[in-house]
């Protein structure tokens, strides 16, 4: 792996995905530490409407934690645990009773 710094601004505009493939949203912002130095998570705009549907129809982002970071490259991967907030369908409902 390259251990070559790279600027943190770097990471704005990438398109973020959790390790199954599933779309997240786009980085628009970071959120630092600044007594760490380092970056804390990150500000994601532009979401996939499917997991975080309210957010995504008011405009409104959220902030995923760094610590969730598995791979940042041309895209950035995170950790599944994103596709857990969303709710299950009526059809998936249906199915399981």
């Amino acid at each position: 792996m390259d251990d070559t710094p790279q600027e943190i601004t770097s990471l704005v505009g990438r398109e973020v995905y959790s390790n199954n493939g599933v779309f997240v949203g786009e980085v628009e912002d970071l959120r630092l530490n600044i007594d760490g130095e380092a970056v804390s998570g990150l500000a994601l705009a532009n979401l996939n409407s499917e997991l975080f549907a309210e957010e995504a129809r008011t405009g409104q982002g959220i902030i995923v934690p760094y610590r969730w970071v598995r791979s940042v490259g041309d895209i950035i991967l995170i950790n599944d645990v994103v596709e857990r907030v969303r709710e299950p369908d009526e059809e998936e409902d249906e199915l399981l009773a």
